[in-house]
Protein backbone atom coordinates (compact mmCIF):
# COMPACT_ATOMS: atom_id res chain seq x y z
CA UNK A 1 0.00 0.00 0.00
CA UNK A 2 1.06 3.58 -0.84
CA UNK A 3 0.19 6.64 0.93
CA UNK A 4 1.04 10.21 0.00
CA UNK A 5 0.89 12.36 2.71
CA UNK A 6 2.29 12.01 6.21
CA UNK A 7 -0.22 14.76 7.67
CA UNK A 8 -2.30 13.28 10.41
CA UNK A 9 -4.89 11.58 7.84
CA UNK A 10 -1.95 9.76 5.83
CA UNK A 11 -0.40 9.02 9.15
CA UNK A 12 -3.95 7.86 10.54
CA UNK A 13 -4.36 5.34 7.13
CA UNK A 14 -0.71 4.02 7.68
CA UNK A 15 -1.76 3.07 10.88
CA UNK A 16 -5.11 1.59 10.13
CA UNK A 17 -3.83 -0.71 7.38
CA UNK A 18 -0.23 -1.32 9.12
CA UNK A 19 -2.64 -2.78 11.70
CA UNK A 20 -4.62 -5.14 9.53
CA UNK A 21 -0.87 -6.46 8.83
CA UNK A 22 -0.30 -4.91 5.13
CA UNK A 23 2.66 -3.29 4.12
CA UNK A 24 2.50 0.63 3.88
CA UNK A 25 5.07 3.00 2.64
CA UNK A 26 4.22 7.25 3.32
CA UNK A 27 5.99 9.26 0.97
CA UNK A 28 5.92 13.15 1.98
CA UNK A 29 7.20 15.89 0.08
CA UNK A 30 8.78 18.33 3.34
CA UNK A 31 11.78 17.03 4.68
CA UNK A 32 10.56 18.44 8.09
CA UNK A 33 7.02 18.98 9.04
CA UNK A 34 5.73 22.45 9.18
CA UNK A 35 4.43 24.36 12.71
CA UNK A 36 0.88 25.00 11.99
CA UNK A 37 -2.06 26.33 14.07
CA UNK A 38 -4.55 23.85 13.20
CA UNK A 39 -5.84 20.68 13.92
CA UNK A 40 -6.09 20.46 17.66
CA UNK A 41 -9.11 19.58 19.22
CA UNK A 42 -9.85 15.98 18.78
CA UNK A 43 -13.34 14.78 19.18
CA UNK A 44 -15.28 11.89 21.01
CA UNK A 45 -15.02 9.82 17.85
CA UNK A 46 -11.95 10.50 16.56
CA UNK A 47 -10.54 9.45 20.43
CA UNK A 48 -12.48 6.14 19.87
CA UNK A 49 -10.00 5.30 16.97
CA UNK A 50 -7.27 6.96 19.06
CA UNK A 51 -8.38 4.89 22.15
CA UNK A 52 -7.75 1.87 20.37
CA UNK A 53 -4.73 2.28 19.36
CA UNK A 54 -3.52 3.15 22.27
CA UNK A 55 -2.82 6.74 21.11
CA UNK A 56 -4.81 9.02 23.38
CA UNK A 57 -3.23 7.95 26.47
CA UNK A 58 -0.17 8.74 25.23
CA UNK A 59 -1.63 12.49 24.50
CA UNK A 60 -2.89 12.69 27.80
CA UNK A 61 0.34 11.39 29.80
CA UNK A 62 2.06 13.89 27.52
CA UNK A 63 -0.25 17.24 28.74
CA UNK A 64 -3.54 16.71 26.57
CA UNK A 65 -6.56 19.05 27.95
CA UNK A 66 -9.98 17.41 28.20
CA UNK A 67 -12.34 19.90 27.64
CA UNK A 68 -15.76 18.79 28.10
CA UNK A 69 -17.86 21.62 26.68
CA UNK A 70 -18.58 23.51 22.76
CA UNK A 71 -19.37 26.81 23.77
CA UNK A 72 -21.24 29.46 21.57
CA UNK A 73 -21.69 32.72 23.57
CA UNK A 74 -22.08 36.49 23.13
CA UNK A 75 -19.49 38.89 23.42
CA UNK A 76 -20.52 39.92 26.78
CA UNK A 77 -19.51 36.11 27.71
CA UNK A 78 -23.17 35.42 28.28
CA UNK A 79 -23.76 31.15 26.55
CA UNK A 80 -26.27 31.29 23.96
CA UNK A 81 -25.74 27.76 22.65
CA UNK A 82 -23.75 24.78 25.02
CA UNK A 83 -22.89 21.70 23.54
CA UNK A 84 -22.30 19.78 26.94
CA UNK A 85 -20.23 16.78 25.78
CA UNK A 86 -21.63 15.02 29.49
CA UNK A 87 -24.82 13.88 27.60
CA UNK A 88 -22.66 11.75 25.58
CA UNK A 89 -22.11 7.97 26.25
CA UNK A 90 -19.44 7.15 28.59
CA UNK A 91 -16.15 7.69 27.09
CA UNK A 92 -17.66 9.85 24.94
CA UNK A 93 -18.10 12.53 27.00
CA UNK A 94 -15.14 15.16 26.27
CA UNK A 95 -12.58 17.12 23.66
CA UNK A 96 -8.83 16.24 23.75
CA UNK A 97 -7.11 19.77 22.80
CA UNK A 98 -3.55 19.19 22.13
CA UNK A 99 -0.30 20.78 20.05
CA UNK A 100 -1.04 19.48 15.76
CA UNK A 101 2.58 18.41 15.81
CA UNK A 102 2.39 16.41 19.33
CA UNK A 103 -0.74 14.56 17.83
CA UNK A 104 1.26 13.74 14.46
CA UNK A 105 4.30 12.76 16.86
CA UNK A 106 2.12 10.36 18.84
CA UNK A 107 0.28 8.77 15.64
CA UNK A 108 3.47 8.41 14.48
CA UNK A 109 4.70 6.40 17.23
CA UNK A 110 2.46 3.98 17.60
CA UNK A 111 3.67 2.61 13.97
CA UNK A 112 4.23 -0.57 13.48
CA UNK A 113 7.22 -2.64 11.38
CA UNK A 114 4.82 -2.84 8.77
CA UNK A 115 4.78 1.22 7.97
CA UNK A 116 7.69 3.18 6.30
CA UNK A 117 7.57 6.55 5.59
CA UNK A 118 10.06 8.46 3.55
CA UNK A 119 10.29 12.09 3.70
CA UNK A 120 11.38 14.72 0.68
CA UNK A 121 10.02 12.70 -2.07
CA UNK A 122 8.25 14.33 -4.81
CA UNK A 123 5.08 12.27 -5.90
CA UNK A 124 4.65 13.76 -9.64
CA UNK A 125 1.71 11.23 -10.89
CA UNK A 126 -0.05 8.23 -10.94
CA UNK A 127 0.86 5.04 -12.84
CA UNK A 128 -2.19 3.35 -15.04
CA UNK A 129 -2.51 -0.32 -15.65
CA UNK A 130 -5.08 -2.14 -17.66
CA UNK A 131 -8.18 -0.74 -17.91
CA UNK A 132 -7.31 2.48 -16.43
CA UNK A 133 -6.54 1.22 -12.86
CA UNK A 134 -4.06 3.24 -10.72
CA UNK A 135 -1.27 0.96 -10.28
CA UNK A 136 0.86 3.21 -8.60
CA UNK A 137 2.91 6.46 -8.64
CA UNK A 138 5.75 8.18 -9.99
CA UNK A 139 7.96 9.87 -8.04
CA UNK A 140 10.72 12.37 -8.65
CA UNK A 141 14.64 10.82 -8.75
CA UNK A 142 17.31 11.94 -6.70
CA UNK A 143 18.17 15.81 -7.06
CA UNK A 144 15.30 15.94 -8.79
CA UNK A 145 15.86 14.25 -11.92
CA UNK A 146 14.40 11.54 -13.89
CA UNK A 147 11.16 9.19 -12.20
CA UNK A 148 10.84 6.21 -10.74
CA UNK A 149 7.73 3.78 -10.45
CA UNK A 150 6.55 2.68 -7.70
CA UNK A 151 3.76 -0.50 -8.37
CA UNK A 152 1.54 -1.06 -5.55
CA UNK A 153 -2.39 -2.72 -5.46
CA UNK A 154 -3.80 0.59 -3.45
CA UNK A 155 -2.94 4.50 -3.63
CA UNK A 156 -3.76 6.51 -0.76
CA UNK A 157 -3.75 9.95 -2.12
CA UNK A 158 -3.57 12.33 1.43
CA UNK A 159 -1.99 14.91 0.12
CA UNK A 160 -4.46 17.77 0.68
CA UNK A 161 -7.10 20.12 -0.65
CA UNK A 162 -5.06 21.01 -3.60
CA UNK A 163 -4.97 17.15 -4.17
CA UNK A 164 -2.54 16.51 -7.43
CA UNK A 165 -3.50 12.95 -7.54
CA UNK A 166 -7.49 13.80 -6.97
CA UNK A 167 -7.52 15.79 -10.34
CA UNK A 168 -5.09 12.85 -12.28
CA UNK A 169 -8.06 10.52 -10.95
CA UNK A 170 -10.72 11.97 -12.44
CA UNK A 171 -12.11 12.80 -9.13
CA UNK A 172 -14.19 16.64 -9.00
CA UNK A 173 -14.23 18.38 -5.41
CA UNK A 174 -15.37 21.96 -6.04
CA UNK A 175 -13.21 24.40 -3.42
CA UNK A 176 -15.60 27.15 -2.12
CA UNK A 177 -14.16 30.20 -0.25
CA UNK A 178 -15.96 31.88 2.88
CA UNK A 179 -16.01 35.51 2.24
CA UNK A 180 -13.23 36.06 5.57
CA UNK A 181 -9.94 34.98 6.71
CA UNK A 182 -8.92 33.51 10.16
CA UNK A 183 -5.91 34.26 12.24
CA UNK A 184 -4.80 32.59 14.48
CA UNK A 185 -2.07 33.64 17.59
CA UNK A 186 -0.51 31.41 20.60
CA UNK A 187 -0.42 34.07 23.61
CA UNK A 188 1.38 32.35 26.89
CA UNK A 189 2.11 33.36 30.23
CA UNK A 190 -1.20 34.84 31.19
CA UNK A 191 -2.07 33.21 34.07
CA UNK A 192 -5.14 32.44 32.67
CA UNK A 193 -7.27 29.77 29.91
CA UNK A 194 -10.70 29.30 28.87
CA UNK A 195 -13.08 26.90 30.37
CA UNK A 196 -13.57 25.50 27.39
CA UNK A 197 -13.75 25.27 23.79
CA UNK A 198 -15.54 28.95 23.40
CA UNK A 199 -16.64 30.53 20.11
CA UNK A 200 -17.58 34.38 21.18
CA UNK A 201 -19.88 36.15 18.65
CA UNK A 202 -18.89 39.99 18.25
CA UNK A 203 -19.99 42.71 15.59
CA UNK A 204 -16.71 42.11 14.03
CA UNK A 205 -16.91 38.21 13.79
CA UNK A 206 -15.79 35.47 15.06
CA UNK A 207 -13.21 34.92 18.24
CA UNK A 208 -11.97 31.23 19.39
CA UNK A 209 -10.44 30.62 21.99
CA UNK A 210 -9.36 27.20 23.76
CA UNK A 211 -6.42 25.98 26.23
CA UNK A 212 -3.50 23.94 25.04
CA UNK A 213 -1.03 22.34 27.54
CA UNK A 214 1.73 24.40 29.43
CA UNK A 215 -1.09 27.13 30.16
CA UNK A 216 -0.94 28.09 26.54
CA UNK A 217 -4.39 29.89 24.36
CA UNK A 218 -5.17 29.52 20.74
CA UNK A 219 -7.14 32.34 19.75
CA UNK A 220 -8.60 32.67 16.42
CA UNK A 221 -9.89 35.43 14.90
CA UNK A 222 -12.46 36.10 11.86
CA UNK A 223 -11.02 38.67 9.30
CA UNK A 224 -12.18 40.55 6.02
CA UNK A 225 -10.15 39.80 3.28
CA UNK A 226 -7.78 42.47 2.84
CA UNK A 227 -8.55 43.48 6.75
CA UNK A 228 -4.45 42.55 7.95
CA UNK A 229 -3.43 43.85 4.48
CA UNK A 230 -0.19 45.81 4.98
CA UNK A 231 0.23 45.72 9.05
CA UNK A 232 3.37 45.39 10.10
CA UNK A 233 4.14 43.65 13.75
CA UNK A 234 3.70 46.68 15.46
CA UNK A 235 0.47 47.40 13.61
CA UNK A 236 -0.65 44.12 14.07
CA UNK A 237 -0.40 43.61 17.45
CA UNK A 238 -2.09 46.84 18.11
CA UNK A 239 -4.78 45.46 16.19
CA UNK A 240 -4.98 42.71 17.80
CA UNK A 241 -5.20 44.18 21.63
CA UNK A 242 -7.93 45.92 19.65
CA UNK A 243 -10.37 42.34 18.82
CA UNK A 244 -9.23 41.11 22.09
CA UNK A 245 -10.75 44.65 24.01
CA UNK A 246 -13.97 43.72 22.35
CA UNK A 247 -14.58 40.20 24.28
CA UNK A 248 -14.14 41.36 27.67
CA UNK A 249 -14.05 37.69 28.94
CA UNK A 250 -10.77 37.75 27.38
CA UNK A 251 -9.59 40.60 28.97
CA UNK A 252 -7.17 38.21 30.84
CA UNK A 253 -5.41 37.64 27.62
CA UNK A 254 -4.42 41.63 26.77
CA UNK A 255 -1.18 41.71 29.08
CA UNK A 256 -0.29 39.03 26.10
CA UNK A 257 -1.05 40.23 22.74
CA UNK A 258 1.74 42.47 21.74
CA UNK A 259 3.99 39.55 22.33
CA UNK A 260 1.50 36.88 21.12
CA UNK A 261 1.65 39.05 17.41
CA UNK A 262 4.95 37.28 16.40
CA UNK A 263 3.02 33.62 16.37
CA UNK A 264 0.37 34.64 13.78
CA UNK A 265 -0.73 32.85 11.13
CA UNK A 266 -3.19 33.74 8.44
CA UNK A 267 -5.59 31.21 6.73
CA UNK A 268 -7.67 31.20 3.56
CA UNK A 269 -10.86 29.32 4.72
CA UNK A 270 -12.94 27.07 2.22
CA UNK A 271 -14.80 23.73 2.20
CA UNK A 272 -14.49 21.08 -0.25
CA UNK A 273 -17.28 17.42 -0.76
CA UNK A 274 -15.61 15.65 -3.40
CA UNK A 275 -17.96 13.70 -5.85
CA UNK A 276 -16.39 10.62 -5.32
CA UNK A 277 -14.15 8.88 -2.54
CA UNK A 278 -12.61 6.59 -4.85
CA UNK A 279 -11.99 5.07 -7.88
CA UNK A 280 -10.03 1.60 -8.75
CA UNK A 281 -6.73 1.33 -7.49
CA UNK A 282 -7.20 4.79 -5.75
CA UNK A 283 -8.52 6.37 -2.67
CA UNK A 284 -8.76 9.91 -1.09
CA UNK A 285 -7.86 10.60 2.36
CA UNK A 286 -8.54 13.67 4.76
CA UNK A 287 -8.77 16.72 2.84
CA UNK A 288 -8.29 15.87 -0.33
CA UNK A 289 -12.10 14.45 -0.04
CA UNK A 290 -13.09 16.61 2.67
CA UNK A 291 -12.11 19.83 4.13
CA UNK A 292 -14.54 21.95 6.60
CA UNK A 293 -14.16 25.13 8.06
CA UNK A 294 -12.16 24.95 11.17
CA UNK A 295 -14.30 26.44 13.80
CA UNK A 296 -16.71 23.15 13.51
CA UNK A 297 -13.31 20.36 14.68
CA UNK A 298 -14.13 18.02 11.96
CA UNK A 299 -11.35 17.80 9.74
CA UNK A 300 -8.95 16.00 11.49
CA UNK A 301 -11.30 14.06 13.35
CA UNK A 302 -13.26 12.67 9.88
CA UNK A 303 -9.54 12.19 8.43
CA UNK A 304 -8.93 9.73 11.67
CA UNK A 305 -12.86 7.94 11.87
CA UNK A 306 -12.14 7.68 7.64
CA UNK A 307 -8.68 5.54 8.43
CA UNK A 308 -10.28 2.96 10.93
CA UNK A 309 -13.26 3.40 8.19
CA UNK A 310 -11.09 2.16 5.19
CA UNK A 311 -9.27 -0.73 7.31
CA UNK A 312 -12.80 -1.93 8.14
CA UNK A 313 -13.57 -2.18 4.33
CA UNK A 314 -10.26 -3.72 3.95
CA UNK A 315 -10.44 -6.27 7.10
CA UNK A 316 -14.03 -7.53 5.80
CA UNK A 317 -12.70 -8.05 1.84
CA UNK A 318 -9.28 -9.91 3.45
CA UNK A 319 -11.24 -12.23 6.18
CA UNK A 320 -10.19 -15.94 6.05
CA UNK A 321 -6.70 -15.04 3.86
CA UNK A 322 -3.95 -16.28 5.06
CA UNK A 323 -1.41 -13.29 6.14
CA UNK A 324 0.99 -14.03 3.39
CA UNK A 325 -1.03 -13.29 0.81
CA UNK A 326 -1.50 -9.63 2.40
CA UNK A 327 1.56 -8.10 0.28
CA UNK A 328 0.40 -8.64 -3.15
CA UNK A 329 -3.23 -8.43 -3.34
CA UNK A 330 -5.62 -8.96 -5.78
CA UNK A 331 -6.77 -5.57 -7.65
CA UNK A 332 -10.50 -7.05 -7.60
CA UNK A 333 -10.56 -7.49 -3.99
CA UNK A 334 -8.88 -3.96 -3.19
CA UNK A 335 -11.67 -2.54 -5.35
CA UNK A 336 -14.35 -4.29 -3.63
CA UNK A 337 -13.26 -3.19 -0.77
CA UNK A 338 -13.11 0.93 -1.79
CA UNK A 339 -16.83 0.21 -3.40
CA UNK A 340 -17.53 -1.12 0.49
CA UNK A 341 -16.04 2.44 1.68
CA UNK A 342 -17.48 5.14 -1.04
CA UNK A 343 -20.95 3.55 0.20
CA UNK A 344 -20.56 3.39 4.00
CA UNK A 345 -18.30 6.59 4.13
CA UNK A 346 -19.21 9.89 1.81
CA UNK A 347 -23.15 9.94 2.96
CA UNK A 348 -21.30 10.73 6.54
CA UNK A 349 -19.02 13.06 5.38
CA UNK A 350 -22.06 15.09 3.26
CA UNK A 351 -23.63 14.88 6.73
CA UNK A 352 -20.50 16.32 8.34
CA UNK A 353 -19.89 18.98 5.72
CA UNK A 354 -23.77 20.14 6.10
CA UNK A 355 -23.41 20.28 9.68
CA UNK A 356 -20.21 22.16 9.68
CA UNK A 357 -20.96 24.31 6.79
CA UNK A 358 -24.59 25.36 8.84
CA UNK A 359 -22.50 26.01 12.21
CA UNK A 360 -19.85 28.15 10.61
CA UNK A 361 -22.58 30.23 8.16
CA UNK A 362 -24.20 30.56 11.79
CA UNK A 363 -21.53 32.50 14.04
CA UNK A 364 -19.67 34.13 10.85
CA UNK A 365 -21.80 35.83 8.48
CA UNK A 366 -21.61 39.53 9.03
CA UNK A 367 -23.76 40.55 6.53
CA UNK A 368 -27.32 42.00 8.55
CA UNK A 369 -30.12 38.90 7.54
CA UNK A 370 -27.62 36.81 8.22
CA UNK A 371 -26.31 37.99 11.29
CA UNK A 372 -30.28 38.06 12.96
CA UNK A 373 -31.48 34.54 11.13
CA UNK A 374 -27.39 32.68 12.64
CA UNK A 375 -28.28 34.43 16.25
CA UNK A 376 -31.51 33.14 16.23
CA UNK A 377 -30.57 30.29 14.90
CA UNK A 378 -27.67 29.70 17.88
CA UNK A 379 -30.45 30.52 20.51
CA UNK A 380 -33.22 28.38 19.91
CA UNK A 381 -30.96 25.83 19.44
CA UNK A 382 -29.32 26.71 22.58
CA UNK A 383 -33.15 26.49 24.06
CA UNK A 384 -34.04 23.33 22.31
CA UNK A 385 -32.95 19.92 24.21
CA UNK A 386 -33.89 17.85 21.34
CA UNK A 387 -32.34 19.59 18.65
CA UNK A 388 -29.01 20.60 21.07
CA UNK A 389 -29.01 16.94 21.13
CA UNK A 390 -28.93 16.11 17.68
CA UNK A 391 -26.26 18.76 16.86
CA UNK A 392 -23.77 17.80 19.98
CA UNK A 393 -24.09 14.21 18.82
CA UNK A 394 -22.75 15.29 14.96
CA UNK A 395 -20.61 17.44 16.10
CA UNK A 396 -18.70 14.87 18.54
CA UNK A 397 -18.63 12.55 15.09
CA UNK A 398 -20.06 9.48 16.49
CA UNK A 399 -22.27 8.82 13.77
CA UNK A 400 -24.87 11.46 11.69
CA UNK A 401 -28.37 12.37 12.79
CA UNK A 402 -30.19 14.50 9.86
CA UNK A 403 -31.33 17.52 10.63
CA UNK A 404 -34.82 17.50 8.44
CA UNK A 405 -36.25 20.79 6.96
CA UNK A 406 -38.93 20.79 9.32
CA UNK A 407 -35.95 20.71 12.66
CA UNK A 408 -34.15 23.83 10.37
CA UNK A 409 -37.59 25.77 10.47
CA UNK A 410 -37.53 24.78 13.96
CA UNK A 411 -34.18 26.04 14.58
CA UNK A 412 -34.93 29.45 13.29
CA UNK A 413 -38.03 29.85 15.45
CA UNK A 414 -40.38 29.20 12.17
CA UNK A 415 -42.43 26.41 13.78
CA UNK A 416 -42.89 25.57 17.32
CA UNK A 417 -41.10 22.17 18.21
CA UNK A 418 -43.69 20.27 20.54
CA UNK A 419 -40.91 17.67 20.80
CA UNK A 420 -37.97 19.68 22.31
CA UNK A 421 -38.24 17.83 25.40
CA UNK A 422 -37.89 14.34 23.94
CA UNK A 423 -33.92 13.73 24.24
CA UNK A 424 -33.11 9.97 23.50
CA UNK A 425 -31.66 8.34 26.57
Amino acid sequence: MLVCGAGVAGLATARALGDLGLRVLVLERRRVAVDVAKGEVLQPGALRVLRAWGTERLLLERGGLVLDRLVVRSASDAPLMTLDYGCLPPGDRGLLAHDHGRILAAVTEGLGPEVEIRRGVLVRGLLRGPGGRVAGVTVAGAGGGGETALRVPLVVAADGMSSRLRREAGIHGRRTGYPHRLVSVELTGTGWAPRDFSAYLTRRGLRLAYPLPGGRVRLYLQTEPDELRGLGGDGFARWLERAVAEVPALAPLLPAAAEAAGSRQLFSVSRLLADRLAVPGLVLAGEAAYAVHPMAAQGMNTAITGAAALAGQLARALAGRPPVSRTGLEPAVVDAALRGYQAERRPVLASAARTSANAARMVTDLSWPGRVVGRRAVRRTGANPRLLHTVTHNMAGLGPLPLSLLDRLQQVGLLPDPRADRVPA
